[in-house]
């Protein structure tokens, strides 16, 4: 088996058990759910630390391959691609507690760091869209760093606290509705 698929199924099984267990699973953990030995992990995977830095990346990264087929989707207007961009999550991780990521920041705070750079970044397209609909007057003229600021809190707020799980609501519920009041909370009413 190719040495990219494996590292793949090691990761979709990692982001599993850190969804179940949080930063309490282990190696051991890790091979009986790949049905694998832990030396064939330790050979894409040196240590658990830098598993968990490329499970935030893989994370992202697939989140990144999700807004890029909404930019390209010429079948959706500006704010439907908005709406979709803001909200991307592939499939696989909608039921992901992303409130494990605040786990994170006291025993690993690099890879925290990590998620918070991967948050803070790569806002272009929605920046590109925002701009886009209120040239085409579909979105009024709102202040563009406050916009994501807001979402960028919200979503901070979603990691470091328990108000979703408390709540019983999930990760991608809640954002969801977040994006629906942002989106809708700027978009042009005809009256």
């Amino acid at each position: 088996m190719e040495q990219s698929t494996v590292r793949e199924e090691i990761l979709d099984a990692t982001i599993v058990l850190f969804n179940q267990k949080g930063l309490k699973f282990t190696m051991d953990d890790l091979a009986k759910e790949l049905h694998r030995s832990k030396k064939t992990i330790y050979v894409i995977f040196p240590d658990k630390k830098k598993l968990l830095d490329e499970m935030v990346d893989y994370i992202f990264d697939s989140i990144k391959l999700s807004e890029r087929e909404i930019l390209e989707n010429d079948s959706l207007s500006t704010v439907e691609k908005l709406y979709h961009l803001l909200g991307a999550m592939p499939e696989k991780y909608r039921d992901i507690d992303f409130n494990r990521l605040y786990c994170l920041q006291d025993k690993y705070p690099r890879i925290y760091n990590h998620v918070q750079q991967r948050l803070e970044s790569g806002w272009e397209a929605t920046i590109g869209l925002i701009e886009q609909g209120m040239e085409e007057g579909v979105i009024r003229e709102v202040s563009i760093p406050v916009f994501k600021i807001m979402m960028q809190a919200t979503i901070e707020q979603f990691f470091q606290r328990n108000v979703l799980s408390e709540s019983g609501i999930r990760y991608g519920e809640a954002l969801a509705e977040v994006v629906r009041i942002l989106v809708f909370g700027i978009a042009r009413r005809d009256e």
